[in-house]
């Protein structure tokens, strides 16, 4: 028998202004630690410290433009787009868009405070 999962768990999300983060499939909504899928809203100007996760990060931009950094460069995700995030890469993600971003992450294995690694 199917699943169905109600409603997403609101998370609380790390970075310098409110950042809201419905988990529909995770460790805290469904319990789930193999993979977890969130819809994720970022007003303009929202930025979160950097991290070195034990995860991979698929992100597909639904609205606005995501902006996904590394020690490489940066790359500007639009509405349309996806991006692949790798395990081990450290990677800062901000919406500097004037109308911020909405976005779905799928992070395998679950995403889990202790599996992110972020800066101090």
């Amino acid at each position: 028998m199917p699943t169905l999962i109600q409603q997403p768990s609101i998370i609380e999300a790390a970075g310098n202004t409110p950042k809201i983060i419905e988990e529909f499939i995770g460790r805290v909504n469904s319990n789930t630690d193999a993979l977890s899928i969130a819809r994720m809203t970022s007003p303009s100007g929202w930025i979160e410290p950097g991290q070195q996760p034990e995860f991979d990060e698929y992100t597909i931009v639904l609205k606005g433009m995501l902006r996904v950094t590394t020690r490489d460069g940066a790359v500007d995700v639009a509405a349309g787009q996806a991006v692949i995030a790798h395990r081990g890469e450290w990677v800062q993600y901000s919406t500097p868009g004037t109308e911020g971003a909405e976005y779905i992450a799928v992070c395998l294995p679950a995403f889990s405070p202790q599996l992110v690694h972020r800066d101090e």
